[in-house]
């Protein structure tokens, strides 16, 4: 999948890492204006050349690339198709070859009441992992991921509340050698299976298996989601069972939006969904270039 945004890892120091963050915040708030590369080198107080190295070693794509989906006009089209890909690849049984990760996600659903005899007395681990898209928090046992959540500097105690609030009756201990494998994983740094353990009602859970359906690249829209798993008239629910998504970008939330197109009410931000949804865009663009 690219390179991520890792202090100390391929090179990457914790320098160009806060440089990368804030040439991905600048685009996103300055997009509309097209600004050129040499205004962002300037931004972060380096030259063209050492930036457009450096911004592409540590997000994956270049600044032009990111720049160019940062609108989400591709998203609006896709949202204005009579067909969508979301029917196309339920159709299909898969959405085909441009999946980035998500053919190797298979998970176990429970209920609260199972969830409930489930945790009793478990031991969750949990740590912090940088990703392109901000710090990552993990939450897991040893039968795979129950939470993803992403923060910045100095959000880590609130993320790490909201997160857990919805694992209770486990017991949580810091433990990021444990959680590693599954960063390295959900983040392409690393292959093989990513098994999910998602706690949700018998709804929620057929709406996270729907968005597994849409690819990198693509979108949904909310009613588009809830007429695919045969329930036409509940948009609203289908909305509220992203909202509650216990993992995020593992199950892709951030695929939904409003029928407009719009990029609205994420949970972990608007700014990292919009960044997640150019993200992806871009670097589906570089794999069919070379394909």
């Amino acid at each position: 999948m690219g390179t991520v945004l890792v202090a100390g890892t391929d090179g990457v120091t914790a320098a160009e890492r806060r440089r990368a963050r804030a040439a991905l915040h600048f685009l996103q708030d300055n997009y509309l204006d097209q600004p050129s590369l040499n205004d962002v080198a300037k931004e972060v107080g380096l030259s063209p050349y050492h930036f457009q190295r450096e911004f592409t070693r540590c997000v994956g794509i270049s600044p032009k690339k990111f720049l160019q989906h940062l609108s989400l006009e591709r998203a609006k089209l896709a949202l204005r198709q009579d067909g969508t890909v979301l029917g196309a690849s339920f159709d299909a049984g898969l959405s085909g070859p441009s999946r980035l990760h998500d053919l190797f996600v298979t998970h176990e659903a429970l209920t609260p009441g199972e969830w409930k005899s489930y945790a009793k007395g478990l031991r969750l681990a949990y740590g912090w992992h940088p990703s392109p898209f901000g710090d990552c928090l993990i939450v897991a046992s040893d039968r795979g991921v129950c939470g993803l959540g992403f923060a910045e500097d100095g959000e880590h105690d609130a993320a790490l509340a909201s997160l857990t609030g919805q694992l209770s009756g486990a017991e949580l201990v810091e433990d990021s050698t444990a959680t590693m494998p599954y960063a390295d994983l959900a983040f392409g740094r690393a292959t093989g299976n990513l098994h999910l353990v998602l706690r949700g009602t018998p709804f929620q859970i057929q709406v996270w298996r729907a968005l597994l359906q849409i690819p990198p690249g693509d979108v949904a829209s909310y009613s588009q989601v809830a007429s695919a798993i045969g329930r036409p008239t509940a948009r609203r629910a289908v909305g509220q069972a992203c909202a509650v998504n216990p993992v995020p970008w593992l199950i892709p939330c951030h695929r939904v939006l409003r029928a407009d197109g719009a990029v609205w009410n994420y949970r972990w931000g608007e700014r990292r969904k919009q960044m997640i949804l150019a993200w992806e865009a871009a670097k589906v663009e570089e794999l069919a270039a070379s394909a």
